[in-house]
């Protein structure tokens, strides 16, 4: 979809899915002022890209998220983190999460790093 609004995305290449996409579509001044705030967050302190990449990757894990664990997990591949260090987030949930929860992050991680994945998720 050449015309998804990822141009105002920090990963441009990565297209959004199903529903995020439409609705940016439809409301290109709410996905602006969305991104502007994750603009803004991303320049709030001394944190480099990869960092930050990784520290939302577990926050998307930590709650519980499978559409936005997708979705940073997609965005980290594009930046050339890679799939062992995104495994390695999910296995640092393990003690503060819980084995089930930090299990469901491995699984919505290899999602994209060995499976493709590429739509957006059911849970968050």
């Amino acid at each position: 979809m050449a015309d998804q609004p990822t141009e105002l995305s920090d990963t441009p290449e990565v297209e959004l899915p199903g529903t995020a996409g439409q609705v940016a579509q439809e409301q290109p001044e709410l996905w602006a002022a969305f991104q502007a705030l994750g603009t803004a967050t991303s320049a709030a302190g001394p944190l480099d890209e990869r960092t930050r990449r990784l520290v939302n990757l577990a926050l998307a894990i930590g709650a519980d998220s499978e559409g936005a664990t997708h979705s940073h997990a997609r965005r980290a591949l594009a930046e050339g983190v890679s799939a062992e260090e995104m495994d390695q987030v999910a296995f640092l949930a393990i003690t503060t999460l819980g084995w089930p929860q930090a299990i469901r992050g491995l699984t919505w991680v290899r999602d994209v790093t060995r499976g493709g994945h590429r739509g957006g998720g059911n849970r968050g």
